[in-house]
């Protein structure tokens, strides 16, 4: 324990802090069927670690789906946000529609010591919210990140952190699994200074690519919640 608060209190003071994206967190993109997608959630979501909202994950997104339809997004993400965070974000956005949201959350739950029991719970409130406020959107909850191949983490903090991790993100996936119109979304990449930030601590361009294109596979896998836009067009 002394170990681990010595790394921590390290850590705190020279961790790099990197810029949030330039970019527009709203906009239209792409020609067809309208799709609305909405990203929500931490750093990840908010793409730190790319100079660009092109390069994260939200644009990566979009430019894939653009060929086939017309995508209306929104990003709403920060920095250090939990689970239970968000959930009470839902109260202070407009009620109305989107198709899909993909949800980046689960790190800081982590870091900041927040129980297991807590974050389930949060999660499951989550998932309901943005059912109950956004009109039933496909919702595709990302796993948590290996942590244990953080580059800033060293050990023993690293494999502690890592085992929470890897818990959290077993008992998520095993929640999802069990709700209506919700889908787990994973990348099974290998996590290094070749493609993460500079701090890391967040993920690269590539590693923001892959992720993107993992959830444009869920989506387009969906044949019922595409041949609805196109109904609807």
């Amino acid at each position: 324990m002394p170990v681990l608060l010595a790394q921590a209190a390290y850590l705190r003071r020279n961790v790099i802090t990197l810029p949030d994206p330039e970019g527009d967190r709203k906009g239209t993109i792409g020609a067809g069927p309208p799709l609305r997608l909405l990203v929500i959630g931490d750093s990840s979501a908010l793409g730190i670690g790319t100079e660009t909202l092109d390069d994260a994950l939200i644009g990566q997104i979009a430019q894939r789906l653009a060929p086939h339809c017309t995508v209306s997004f929104e990003l709403v993400a920060k920095s250090g946000a939990r689970t239970w965070d968000v959930v009470g974000w839902l109260d202070e956005m407009p009620e109305g529609g989107f198709d899909v949201v993909v949800t980046a959350l689960g790190v800081n739950d982590v870091t900041k010591l927040v129980s297991l029991h807590k974050f389930l719970r949060g999660q499951s409130a989550l998932i309901a919210g943005l059912r109950t406020r956004f009109d039933d959107p496909f919702v595709i909850v990302s796993g948590l990140p290996p942590v244990e191949q953080f580059p800033l983490l060293p050990h023993p903090v690293r494999w502690v952190l890592g085992r929470q991790a890897a818990r959290f993100d077993r008992r998520l996936r095993a929640l999802v699994d069990t709700l209506p119109n919700s889908a787990n979304v994973r990348i099974d990449l290998g996590l290094g200074p070749h493609n993460m930030a500079e701090d890391g601590f967040h993920p690269g361009p590539e590693v923001y690519a892959e992720w993107a294109k993992e959830v444009v596979a869920l989506i387009r896998a969906r044949t019922d919640l595409l041949d609805g836009l196109r109904a609807k067009a």
